[in-house]
């Protein structure tokens, strides 16, 4: 009898461990692939964990709240259809007898041993595809890299097929083993010891909820693991108002979109990382790791209080009407706990916005692996001296101000000042004449 393990998915880079909130199935139940098996939470996201494989449940290793680490065997699947079935009602009732088959029966370990070879993938693959990836040479690297067809995103069988007739006959060069990178350990307990603290005869104790944990836990990690430099500038964004004042009804007309501030704000930081390519990095032990893909997080304020980072991909090519599309999709399903898994992985920098609630100025944390992070404040009107040909004049302008915390390992003051005062220029030099 062959057997498939599944494994706790890995949800995002510095996420190590995920909470089972709920399962589907018990044992002794038959599957289909795809079928949801059993949901998780980590600090980022809830999600549902699909099946792989179709097969009858024979093991369920972790119980409901259990906090399990990534690549640990939550449950087994019996992989022979009716056989598998019958085995297992066996196993019931005669367990005396049945502990000495599986003891004799060396293919029941080789499934596991396939997917331990893809755990440090964020992604699902069928051991359909996992055979023909080892057979033709293909990484997991460039598995992540496949485009999939099904459910979920998922790469298939044709998938994989039709990416050899690109590549074609010659094998992928192999990585050097020295070249995985190796991510800082998220939720790494602090080396201090906290104050105890004691509550008065009037006060209230309301314990953290599971994903606040989490979230305290990130926040000390982060700075223990970078050394955080904050650089300011004030922004002259007065152009950018007005075009917005006069656009903003006819976008939402033409797009069925609501035209904020944040697509513009994110257009200007994503042509600013291709421009400072060492902002848009992370760092392994002593080796800089500099990122191919400009994936720009935006933080998301949720009913609970509580926040969360969707990732809008490869945000240096999408324009202001694609960027405020994604934002306002990934906020909407943020805020109704509908993001997948991939909405919240990938990301390369970040950007919260504190002007949302009316506050001017945030030296917000990194968001590991990163190695910045940039807060917009609020836009006010102010008074300005402004030069003209008929000398200086005081004039009403709107401004706000940019703040950028980054890791002082490889970002510089150099490069952080430079890479924010080019997000600011992008930002004063919009165009008030520009067509949607």
């Amino acid at each position: 009898m062959s057997t498939f393990d599944i494994l706790m998915p890995k949800m995002g880079e510095s996420v190590e461990e995920a909470t089972i909130t709920k399962w589907f199935v018990k044992v002794g139940d038959t599957v289909e692939e795809d079928q949801v098996l059993l949901e998780i939470a980590t600090d980022k996201v809830d999600s549902e964990i699909p099946s792989p494989v179709a097969g009858v449940i024979k093991e369920i290793k972790f119980e409901t709240d259990a906090l399990v680490p990534v690549g640990e065997v939550v449950a087994v699947i019996a992989m022979d259809g009716e056989g598998a079935g019958d085995e297992s009602a066996e196993a019931e009732a005669k367990p005396a007898e049945e502990s000495k088959a599986p003891a004799a029966e060396p293919a029941a370990a080789a499934p596991a041993e396939s997917s331990a070879d893809f755990k440090d993938s964020d992604r699902f693959y069928s051991p359909l595809v996992k055979s023909i990836a080892k057979e033709e040479q293909i990484s997991v690297a460039e598995l992540d890299g496949i485009k999939g067809s099904g459910k979920d995103g998922r790469v298939t069988k044709e998938d994989v097929l039709d990416y050899l007739k690109n590549r074609g006959s010659q094998p992928a060069a192999k990585a050097a083993p020295a070249a995985k990178a190796e991510a800082p350990k998220a939720a790494e307990k602090p080396a201090f010891k906290a104050p105890e603290v004691k509550a008065g005869a009037n006060d209230d104790i309301v314990e953290m909820d599971r994903m606040r944990k989490l979230i305290a836990d990130n926040m000390v990690m982060s700075k223990q693991v970078s050394p955080h430099v904050t650089s300011i500038v004030e922004a002259d964004v007065t152009n950018l108002v007005l075009w917005r004042n006069k656009q903003k009804d006819a976008f939402l007309k033409k797009y069925g979109e609501k035209l904020t501030f944040m697509p513009i704000f994110t257009q200007a930081v994503a042509k600013a990382l291709r421009d400072y390519p060492g902002v848009n990095a992370s760092v392994s032990g002593n080796n800089i790791i500099y990122r191919k893909n400009v994936n720009v997080g935006i933080a998301v304020a949720l009913p609970s209080g509580n926040l969360i980072v969707p990732v809008i991909k490869q945000a240096d090519q999408k324009n202001v009407v694609g960027l405020a599309s994604d934002i306002n999709r990934l906020a909407d399903q943020a805020r109704n706990n509908k993001l997948s898994p991939d909405d919240i992985q990938g990301g390369t920098f970040t950007i919260t916005n504190f002007g949302s609630f009316k506050n001017a100025i945030g030296t917000p944390i990194i968001n590991q692996p990163q190695v910045a992070i940039l807060a917009t404040g609020t836009i006010e009107k102010k008074p300005a001296v402004l030069e003209t040909e008929a000398g200086d004049v005081i004039a009403i302008r709107h401004k706000m101000f940019l703040s950028l915390s980054y890791d002082h390992r490889i970002v510089d003051g150099a490069l952080g000042g430079f890479f924010l005062r080019k997000v600011a220029d992008y930002l004063e030099e919009w165009d008030i004449n520009t067509e949607l």
